[in-house]
């Protein structure tokens, strides 16, 4: 295809997507008052445990309208995300071969409930991090949080885990794509362990480590299970370079058989 109907065909795909993210938008739209309560429900509970005031600030005349648009937007990118993904890959799968689509097809359906599993989990985190983050208001003192900050530290909890779980199929992509050896990540799963739980110790500021540990360990176990697929992929390309005489990816030269007396 010219360079200029491979222009005029991602103009279209990023319409397609944008009408999408409009759509999901405005059901987005329709969430607001429901999602808001959902989101203001740790700060009641932590109200009612002190018997004090904990609660949502709007400082300005138009915060809570700009508020709106962006739990809007925001509702809408999860709620269209199978549409705008389905539009990347069509833009994309004319390019690749056969194999290469049951791969992109694999990579897609695994990383749309990764991510959404991710989001769940830090919203299960969200009210123990709300109840430890807010303990340092002194006993006489009311706690008004400005709703524009609360929202963007929700967010970023959502996405951050999101993205952290969308980590073993980056190392898979990478692997299958010849990048990334299983023998790396097998080095330092050590390191990745102490990633893991370092990143849950920052995201979620609990002083139990019951918290920590049941959020590191989803995202420890996910590394582990695509270490085990890239090790299953290498022996695999491994075995069928070696039928062909030629050296592994490594480097290995294939074993010649023995002479027979």
């Amino acid at each position: 295809m010219p360079l200029r109907q491979h222009l005029l065909e991602l103009r279209r795909r990023l319409f397609f997507a944008a009408l999408g993210l409009v759509v999901g938008a405005v059901a987005g739209w329709f969430l607001y008052d429901p999602v808001l309560d959902l989101l203001q429900q740790p700060l009641r509970d932590v109200a009612q445990e002190r018997d004090s005031i904990v609660a949502l600030n709007f400082a300005g005349v138009a915060t809570s309208f700009d508020m709106k648009i962006k739990v809007s937007l925001f509702l809408g990118v999860f709620v269209s995300s199978p549409w705008w993904l389905y539009q990347l890959w069509a833009f994309v799968t004319p390019g690749l071969t056969r194999k290469e689509r049951h791969y992109a097809v694999g990579f897609l359906a695994a990383a749309v409930p990764l991510f959404l599993a991710g989001a769940a989990l830090a919203f299960w985190a969200l009210p123990t991090a709300v109840r430890v983050l807010t303990e340092f208001t002194p006993d006489e003192a009311t706690n008004l949080i400005d709703a524009q900050t609360y929202l963007s530290f929700v967010m970023r909890l959502l996405l951050a885990f999101g993205l952290a779980f969308l980590l073993p199929v980056l190392m898979v992509a990478m692997n299958f794509a010849g990048i990334g050896r299983a023998a790396t990540w097998r080095r330092g799963w050590r390191w990745a362990v102490v990633v893991a739980f370092t990143f849950a110790a920052v995201m979620t500021p609990t002083p139990d480590a019951l918290t920590m540990i049941a959020v590191a360990l989803p995202i420890c176990g996910l590394y582990f299970v695509a270490l085990g697929v890239c090790t299953l992929h290498d022996r695999r390309v491994d075995r069928r370079r070696a039928d062909q005489g030629l050296p592994t990816l490594d480097g290995t030269l294939p074993s010649e058989p023995e002479p027979r007396a």
